[in-house]
This record gives structure tokens, C-alpha cells and sequence, in this order.
């Protein structure tokens, strides 16, 4: 995993603000996840434990993270046990991907007591276990491992032991020939593995570049390393160490080329070259709070709208496949003025049909060369009767075309709503949002009504972001609330931007408080940016976003929450980047 040992030492330091604060609030905002906020010398801060197998972390976060209705019990646990503690010390054992806060609280009897708990960030084995200091017996964790599990009991009452260290060497500080040795016995295995195997406290990436320092830049085995190979390493190693120590490194994100999000580093990493985008972060916190923040909050959301997400599923599935039927008999209506056309040949040829005939070979007025054209004829019929089944059938054709024109217009109208209420769903973070969005659906009769349990969840403002040059900008975040916004929360002469024939979120600038001027061109590319980072193109590479005054977009009656029509318009192609809309957040 990404967050080794070294990386965890990083963080330790930068939590050293929260030491003699005391905890102030405590929730449990997933099962996996606990939420503590310490008020110490700096302030308030918020500090994230997760255990989650995928993203297991321990941070400052500044995210908004909605909390459920209901503590759970180790929530209830940890409040009752740690309100008030105050935070005496954070350890770490050597490069060990575990950190002990040391807490001084009192029990239940009002007597000091001495409290260690430990976040142990170890994968898929993660855990957050509360003990005892002195005879370290548990008092409970967050996920309770039996016999069946493990043969290292986390249970209540059960003594607290660690977990089995193995004897690797510190690579900020160890003999470079004892290294080499360790690495030299590794025999064939590739030199990135020696390196994770002989070290601790090392990520795969952070291996990898070390290999490719070595091997300027190819593969090498362990027993391949000779001479010229362990100088580079060490020369390597030796700018790695002089970082560490002065506090210089580059906590670095690695995105691919579509923008997605793949891994990061206390440090430069060069060895992908042309192939991942690299963005750096001043401090590790800021860094897995950013990065984790943008891979969970789909999860978080789906988790708690699954049912949501399957229904809207369905409903826009079912959309398309009715249209695409819809389509394929228009299609067969293409064809109805030939009917119109042999009617009105029979009609003019009366008296040139005999009775019970099956078929008549008439010429056709209405083409210029005037060709003979072969009609069927019901035996059972006389000609006029022939001709009234033609127009009979041109009529009905005639009304389908008509009736699926229209329905089909509906129907792209009704599949463009519900992608964008799917789009702002994946966007959601709060309960409020997903109650907004429920309701939405319930009054266009998409769903029914459920029972509320509770208080309802308090709406969400609009997000409120700051341009680089002063400029107020709001986005909805639901077809509502991005109705609001535009129709009623917005003056004639602030800027509208959406994303260009997608779904996406009303982008509104505020002009009028600076003068009612057009902003800056970086103030209308940054909105732009935002826009594009708030709709369903928020992974693409481009991203085309129109943008006009608000007196030129108009809501026509009868429209669906969110539809909107706009004239004399802009067009401008950015790039998404979530790092700048951090950045320019007003309400983080």
C-alpha cells in the first residue's frame, strides 16, 4: 500500500499539534471509520481514522463528512471512555504502519486513568483498538477478530498484542553494505521486491523508483546488482534521507492520463514517465485528504443510495429501450405518402378497374418519367373501397408519425433528466443531498414516498467557491436547488455556465456585487473549470462548457427541475481539475 511505514513516520510529526489537546467530539461517520475532533492550541482540527481495507489512513481532514442519524455502539463507546482525554502522546515503533495516541481521561469513578489507542494501518488487516496502557487489556476496536478469524485474538477483556515484527532495516538510516548484503540474498527476485522484503516501511512505488535509480530506469534483478548499480542507489537514498530530515519533501499524487487517480509518495516519483501526470502537495495530511476524499465519496454515497442508484438504473435503461423501439417505428413510417399516392391513382382510374381484380398496373402522374407502378388489390373490393384501405393507412401511419415524433422528443427529454439526477447523486455527500434528491424524484413521480425516520436531514446551501480574482461562485448541487439558483437567487447581468449537451451543475458568477462587469477571463476559466468538475465529464481530459449572461437563459413552463434554454452563448474547452476547485473552496 501507498501509506507505508515512512510515510506514516510523516504523518506522526504533522499530528504533533494535536498533543496536550483534549477530544471534543467524537462520531462514526462509516463502519470502518472514526471521526475526532481535538481542540488544542492551533484550534479545533479534525482528525480521520480509517480502517477500511482499501483505504486505511490516519489524517487532519477538512472534508465535510456526514455523520449518521444514530451513533453506532463503538462510537457510543469511544464518547463515553475518551470525551474530555487529552491527547499526551503519538509513538510509532521503529517504521511499524501502526500509531499509538496516548490518552489521559478518567473512569467512570472520576479516577485518572491511562489509555493508549492504537491505529494499526495494515490493508486489509487495519484495525482501531482501545486499550488499557498499563496492562494493556483491551477495552474494544472496531473490528472484533476471533478464533475463527485469526489466531491474534481483538476481542474486549482480551491482553493487547502486537503484531509479529519482522527484522528489516531502516532505510533512512541503515549501513549501505549491510543493504547490499540483505539485497544480494534475495537471489533472482526482482530488485524492487529485495528492496520491500530487506526494508521497512516501503511501498511498492517508492521500490520501484529505487529499481529504476539503479537501473537507469529498466528492471534489474537482486543478483544483478553490481557496483556501479548500489552507488546510484545510495546517491539516490542519500537525497531521499536529506529530504526526510529537513522537512523538503514532495508528497506526490500520480494520475494517468485519463485524470484518474492511481497512487502517491513522500517523494518524487519520475519512473512512469509520459505516462502518469504528477501533482505535489505541501504536506502529507493535505495530500490523503484530497486524494481519499475524491476515491470515497462515491463509495460513501453508495453505500447509503444503493437502492437509489438501482432504480435510477432501471428507469433510464427502460427510457432508452422505449425510445430506441419508438425510433424503429418511425422508421416504418417513412414510407406512408406511397400509400396517399396509390390511393389517389385508383381514384383517378375508376373506370379502367375491373371488379376482383388482384392487382393493377397504373402510371404514376406524381413522378415525372411517369412509370407504370404495380397496386395490390383485395379481390373482395371494388376499386373505391381499395382506395379508401390506401388512405386508411396513409391516415394511421400519418397520426404514428405525428404521436412518435412527440414521444420520442419526451423521451430524450425524460432520459437527459434522470442522467442528471443520476449525476448529482454521484456527487451527494450528505443526508440532506440524498433527501433532496428523493423528494425531487417523488414529485416528478419516480418513486414513492417513504416514511421519514427522524428529523429530515438539513438542506445543503450551494457550494461556494472564491476566483483568483474575487469573484463569488455558487454551484447547485441538484436540479432544484440549480433551479433556485438560476431562476431566483441570481441578478440579469451574473454569469451562467453549464456544461456544453451533458449533465451537469448550474455555475453561476457573481458580477453584480463587483460592478455588474464581465469577470476576467481566468475568473470565467475557472468557473469553467469548476463547472466541468460538477458534471458527468468530471474524469475526462476536455471539457466544453458554454457560458452567457442569466437575462439570456430562460426556464421554459412545464420544463423538469434543472432544464433550462439558453441564446447568445459562449463556448470554452478546459480541463478538469479538482486540485484548483480545493483550491478556490470557500466553504471547506
Amino acid at each position: 500500500m501507498a501509506l507505508d511505514g515512512i510515510y506514516l513516520s510523516l504523518i506522526r510529526k504533522e499530528l504533533g499539534c494535536l498533543i496536550d489537546g483534549r477530544i471534543d467530539k467524537i462520531y462514526q461517520p462509516s463502519r470502518e471509520e472514526l471521526l475526532i475532533t481535538v481542540r488544542g492550541r492551533e484550534g479545533a482540527k479534525k482528525l480521520l481514522i480509517s480502517t477500511g481495507s482499501g483505504s486505511p489512513r490516519v489524517h487532519i481532514t477538512r472534508a465535510e463528512i456526514d455523520n449518521p442519524k444514530t451513533p453506532p455502539m463503538f462510537c457510543m463507546l469511544m464518547r463515553k471512555r475518551l470525551s474530555g482525554a487529552r491527547l499526551t502522546d503519538i509513538r510509532q515503533d521503529g517504521f511499524e504502519r501502526i500509531l499509538y495516541f496516548d490518552l489521559d481521561t478518567t473512569d467512570e469513578m472520576g479516577d485518572r486513568c491511562e489509555l493508549t489507542l492504537a491505529a494499526e494501518i495494515m490493508g486489509r488487516r487495519s484495525n482501531l483498538i482501545l486499550y488499557t496502557k498499563q496492562d494493556e487489556k483491551i477495552i474494544d476496536s472496531i473490528k472484533r477478530i476471533g478464533q475463527e478469524t485469526s489466531n491474534r485474538l481483538v476481542l474486549p477483556g482480551v491482553i493487547y498484542e502486537r503484531p509479529p515484527r519482522e527484522d528489516r532495516l531502516d532505510i533512512l538510516s541503515c549501513d549501505y553494505a549491510e543493504l547490499e548484503q540483505r539485497l544480494k540474498a534475495c537471489g533472482d527476485k526482482r530488485l524492487s521486491k529485495a528492496i520491500m522484503l530487506s526494508c521497512e516501511g516501503i511501498s511498492p512505488v517508492f521500490a520501484d523508483e529505487i529499481e529504476s535509480e539503479a537501473s537507469l530506469g529498466g528492471e534489474l534483478t537482486a543478483a544483478g546488482l553490481d557496483a556501479d548499480s548500489m552507488k546510484r542507489i545510495e546517491a539516490y537514498l542519500d537525497r531521499i534521507r536529506a529530504q526526510v530530515r529537513a522537512g523538503e519533501n514532495r508528497f506526490t499524487v500520480l494520475k494517468d492520463t485519463d485524470g484518474r487517480l492511481r497512487d502517491f509518495c513522500f517523494c518524487d516519483i519520475e519512473h512512469f514517465g509520459p505516462l502518469m501526470e504528477r501533482s505535489y502537495y505541501t504536506s502529507p495530511g493535505e495530500l490523503l485528504d484530497s486524494f481519499y476524499s475524491q476515491r470515497d465519496t462515491l463509495s460513501r454515497t453508495k453505500q447509503r443510495a444503493g437502492d437509489l442508484f438501482r432504480h435510477l438504473t432501471t428507469l433510464i435503461d427502460r427510457t432508452k429501450r422505449r425510445v430506441k423501439n419508438q425510433r424503429l417505428e418511425l422508421e416504418e413510417c417513412a414510407d406512408r405518402d406511397q400509400l396517399r399516392i396509390k390511393g389517389d391513382l385508383i381514384m383517378a382510374n375508376l373506370y379502367a378497374i375491373e371488379k376482383g381484380a388482384g392487382s393493377v398496373r397504373l402510371v404514376n402522374f406524381y413522378d415525372e418519367s411517369s412509370p407504370e407502378v404495380e397496386i395490390k388489390l383485395d379481390k373482395r373490393q371494388s376499386p373505391t373501397q381499395n382506395a379508401q384501405k390506401y388512405y386508411k393507412e396513409y391516415k394511421k401511419l400519418d397520426t404514428a408519425q405525428k404521436m412518435l415524433t412527440s414521444l420520442i422528443k419526451e423521451g430524450e427529454e425524460e432520459t437527459l433528466y434522470l442522467e442528471s439526477v443520476y449525476d448529482a447523486l454521484t456527487r451527494a455527500t450528505t443526508e440532506g443531498e440524498l433527501d433532496e434528491l428523493k423528494t425531487e424524484l417523488w414529485e416528478q413521480g419516480y418513486i414513492r414516498k417513504g416514511r421519514q425516520k427522524g428529523k429530515p436531514a438539513k438542506a445543503a446551501a450551494p457550494i461556494r467557491f472564491i476566483s483568483s480574482d474575487g469573484y463569488e461562485i455558487r454551484v447547485g448541487r441538484n436540479n432544484k436547488q440549480n433551479d433556485l439558483l438560476t431562476c431566483k437567487q441570481s441578478e440579469k447581468n451574473d454569469l451562467w455556465l453549464h456544461t456544453k449537451d451533458i449533465t451537469g451543475s448550474h455555475v453561476i458568477v457573481s458580477c453584480s456585487q463587483l460592478g455588474g462587469e464581465f469577470p476576467p477571463d481566468r475568473t470565467v476559466e475557472e468557473a469553467a473549470v469548476i463547472a466541468a468538475c460538477h458534471s458527468s465529464a468530471a474524469d475526462s481530459s476536455r471539457c466544453d462548457v458554454d457560458y452567457t449572461f442569466i437575462k439570456n437563459v430562460k426556464k421554459p413552463n412545464g420544463a423538469k427541475p434543472g432544464m433550462v434554454i439558453f441564446v447568445n452563448n459562449y463556448t470554452i474547452t478546459v480541463k478538469p481539475d479538482r486540485e484548483l476547485c480545493d483550491k478556490l473552496r470557500a466553504d471547506k
